[in-house]
């Protein structure tokens, strides 16, 4: 840190651009290893050591000069951590986020914002383990000079320095108190090394190996539950009712237990299995119905260990369905739920303002051609006559497009292997489609699939309502995206657009793109990352204002196949730029199919669809 505090130390007084700090310039001597010619050699250099724990510095914005990224680079030998799993990382920066929050103590001044205190920011974290660009482990090579005064440097030679080594690398932010310069120094060269220092002498490695261990349990179940009759598994003991304020587990909470005669063991956990098939889940208001099945939902993540739910694990390919009145939709053919709408082509149906009915067909058919494998529906987000249509109404309607969810659900299982977990409370209609119905009374779940089938049976004696059931229908999809109008730029500008909300929508190009009905794509920074990704598949295959329009298609799923294997391999934050103030630093990868889904919500991008006309 003595190159660091040189820049700093030589600012002016009120500097409010830090760019030395920035730029990092070194100079190498004239005659030395490392510049054998008569004159010296200059270049830049923002990574700043502190004994073998490294510190880089990034501007994170054009409009957050004061507010640079830092990114901490610390031997995982120093730390003992044998197993650099995403679990594990994400430990660490919890137990790091716990040094910072020391600093913020000292800092926190109730009368003044941090701008005028000085800050430090890392992500919030919830209950979930994600992969980010906050915690993560990469080789480094090792620091290459001594210090010689200032920012000059003497570098060393190969075999002074070593070979590349594993390291924690931790990404956190420093609000810096505008043209405070010692402030800025003791923010940036005093508190840095200390932190760093605290974080190694009181590193809970047993609680590390501890959540790593955890993360190894979670895999065995999750490949268990791939070649098994069950599509998720919920461990006695859990504790499902979340705090509304913290997102924690609730205190007092009833432990999940699993029911009489429903009990399975997996990898040594007992608990409840959720076969395969159709299951339904009803009981009465506030019987924890909708609980349960925001806890299979979390399910498709990890969890931390004390999370509550972190041996609830459902199908990652599950996704959460529901109407979603006003989205877009684009060529989709969604004649298996709808056989005509006056003027519309069910088989390339397009609208900027979807019903509840065309909108939650549209999510399903969506989800099934991204590669979903379990649907959660919940009754009370759902669209009435979409869902169900009871004998009654049948009779009076008469002729209806609208072919009933309840119609589909088997088909949707036996055709295409995809279950349903429908959470129900207002009507029997479900009842005869279930393979499974449990009954939930005060947290405590009931197995009742007989009870309710002859109560069904009487009621078809009595009323001849005997269900029905569709014919079998084409489940495939025949649209490609189309290029033009895939970018990033606004209509007629020259200038790129992404910004992310807090509210739920991404902006970009000319695209207003609300996500909040993307259940699984639970945080800002998963949004950020979405943004950031579609902007990059723009860039690689789309339109731009620079060349001709042309007329070509994508292949959006190889094309979004080809980015995770790049994400995987160069790390997750190859796809920031701080070109955008309005986007935030820290990244969450979505899953593919939530970036799907997100692109199908993009209202000026269009679609060529390959169904021939006369199937219309």
């Amino acid at each position: 840190m003595i190159r660091l505090k040189s820049y700093l130390s030589a600012m002016d007084e009120k500097t409010k651009g830090w760019k030395e700090m920035y730029e990092g310039r070194v100079m190498v001597p004239a005659g030395t290893p490392g510049n054998p010619t008569e004159f010296p050699v200059f270049y830049n250099d923002a990574t700043y050591w502190s004994q073998d724990i490294s510190f880089s510095l990034e501007l994170t914005n054009k409009l957050s000069l004061d507010r640079p990224t830092v990114l901490c680079m610390i031997p995982v030998k120093d730390l003992g951590i044998e197993t650099f799993s995403t679990a594990v990382a994400d430990d660490c920066y919890r137990q790091w986020s716990q040094c910072l929050a020391g600093f913020n103590e000292e800092l926190y001044n109730r009368n003044k914002p941090p701008e005028e205190t000085g800050w430090y920011y890392a992500v919030r974290l919830g209950g979930e383990i994600l992969v980010r660009n906050t915690a993560y482990f990469e080789a480094r090579a090792p620091k290459d000079y001594v210090n010689a005064g200032g920012n000059t440097v003497i570098h060393l030679t190969s075999a002074q320095t070593g070979e590349e080594e594993m390291c924690l690398c931790l990404r956190f932010q420093v609000q810096l108190q505008g043209g405070n310069k010692k402030k800025a120094i003791r923010l940036l060269v005093d508190n840095l090394p200390h932190a760093a220092e605290s974080f190694l002498k009181n590193f809970d490695l047993v609680r590390n190996k501890k959540a790593a261990e955890l993360a190894e349990k979670q895999k065995a179940i999750r490949e268990w539950l791939v070649n098994s009759e069950y599509c998720a598994f919920i461990a006695n003991g859990s504790i499902l009712p979340r705090d509304f304020q913290t997102g924690k587990s609730k205190e007092n909470a009833v432990p999940f237990c699993a029911p009489h005669n429903e009990e399975i063991e997996i990898c040594g956990i007992k608990g409840m299995g959720i076969k395969r098939g159709v299951t339904v889940f009803t009981g009465g208001g506030y019987s924890g119905k909708s609980t349960l099945l925001n806890a299979i939902s979390a399910g498709i993540y990890d969890h931390i260990p004390g999370d509550g739910r972190e041996l609830c694990i459902t199908d990652s390919r599950a996704v959460s369905i529901s109407a979603e009145d006003g989205r877009c939709i684009s060529s989709l053919d969604i004649s298996p739920f709808l056989s005509e709408i006056p003027g519309e082509s069910t088989r390339n149906f397009s609208t900027q303002c979807a019903s509840g009915s065309t909108s939650q067909a549209a999510n399903i058919l969506e989800a099934i051609d991204s590669g979903a494998r379990l649907m959660l529906i919940d009754e009370d987000r759902s669209a009435a006559n979409f869902m169900i249509k009871d004998v009654m109404m049948k009779k009076l309607i008469g002729k209806d497009p609208i072919i009933p969810y309840t119609e589909r659900a088997n088909e949707i299982y036996h055709s295409l292997g995809i279950s349903t977990i429908l959470i129900i409370g207002g009507s029997g209609e479900y009842l005869p489609v279930a393979d499974t119905i449990y009954l939930i009374e005060n947290f405590q779940i009931t197995e009742v699939t007989g009870q309710a089938k002859e109560l069904f049976t009487q009621y078809v004696k009595k009323t001849d309502g005997t269900p029905a059931i569709a014919p079998a229908d084409d489940w495939r999809q025949h649209r490609k995206l189309m290029k033009k109008g895939f970018s990033p730029y606004p209509l007629f500008g020259k200038t790129e657009k992404l910004a992310v909300r807090d509210i739920g929508y991404i902006f970009i190009g000319q695209e207003k793109i609300n996500v909040n009905h993307i259940y699984e794509m639970n945080c800002e920074e998963q949004r950020t990352a979405a943004g950031f990704l579609i902007r990059l598949l723009e860039h690689r295959y789309g339109e731009s204002p620079f060349t001709k329009a042309v007329q070509e298609t994508i292949d959006l799923a190889s094309a979004i196949d080809d980015l995770y294997r790049e994400i995987e391999e160069k790390g997750l934050d190859m796809i920031y730029s701080g070109f955008f103030p309005d986007c935030g630093r820290f990244l969450a990868l979505p899953r593919k199919i939530d970036l799907l889904a997100a692109i199908y919500r993009m209202r000026h991008t269009k679609y060529e669809n390959d169904i021939k006309t006369e199937h219309l």
